[in-house]
């Protein structure tokens, strides 16, 4: 089940971070390597949907990160644009 959350910290030199739950508790550490997009770093406070992984001595991570919102912001130009070109186009 997927979890989502804010991103509380994140270490561009060491390439680890924090997120914190929405739904409350404690923030997760995560990696570089757990980041699903591989182009850019996260910015703080960027929601993401994560996977939780438990270790055998009971410690919680994320994993499987993904940022929330930017697939939806990439393509609206393009849909927008779509549906002017069409619109423009029935009118003539």
């Amino acid at each position: 089940m997927t979890d989502f959350g804010n991103i509380k910290s994140y270490d561009t030199g060491r390439g680890k971070g924090t997120i914190t739950p929405e739904q409350g508790g404690d923030a997760l550490p995560f990696r570089r390597s757990d980041l699903q997009q591989k182009t850019g770093e996260p910015k703080l406070d960027q929601r993401y949907g994560y996977d939780v992984e438990n270790t055998e001595n009971g410690k919680r991570y994320a994993v499987n990160l993904k940022a929330q919102g930017e697939a939806q912001s990439q393509q609206a130009p393009d849909s927008l644009e779509t549906l002017k070109e069409q619109a423009r186009n029935q009118h003539g």
